[in-house]
């Protein structure tokens, strides 16, 4: 079980050229989506009472809450290359809710951006954070 574990933070032989521009490609979309997530966690603290859509019928709270940990915490963990691959599959299934859920019956314009942050974000699972990560590290350390 730990050899599947850890092959999730496998960074793989990549030059260090592509490693750096993984890292700030990680930085810049964690950064992109953190904001959203941001405005979503104050709205979940908030005071005033919670308008935010329920697409897939959870209710609202539970909706709002997990878009809030996608959207904010995953983003952070994006950031530092902390368990990469695991927090970018929240962030895909929410893009991917947003695109064809929420947008389903809008025109593609409104779906465009959804499914741009769901490439990347797809993309990123499979390549993984690169060298410059936290995942870089635990692997390293683990597979001594």
């Amino acid at each position: 079980m730990k050899k599947i574990l850890i092959n999730w933070f496998n960074t793989g032989n990549m030059p260090v050229l592509s490693s750096f521009a993984l890292f700030v490609f990680r930085i810049v979309i964690g950064i992109f989506m953190l904001t959203h997530g941001y405005g979503k966690l104050r709205m979940l603290f908030g005071s005033d009472p919670i308008q935010f859509a329920d697409p897939i019928g959870i209710g609202v709270n539970i909706s709002l809450a997990l878009v809030v940990f996608a959207e904010f915490f995953c983003s952070i963990f994006l950031i530092l290359g902390l368990a990469t691959r695991f927090a970018s599959i929240p962030l895909l299934i929410t893009m991917l809710v947003a695109a064809f859920v929420f947008h389903a019956a809008d025109p593609f314009f409104q779906k465009e951006l959804p499914l741009v942050y769901a490439t990347i974000y797809l993309v990123i699972a499979i390549v993984g954070p690169g060298k410059i990560s936290v995942d870089n590290w635990i692997y390293k350390n683990w597979n001594k």
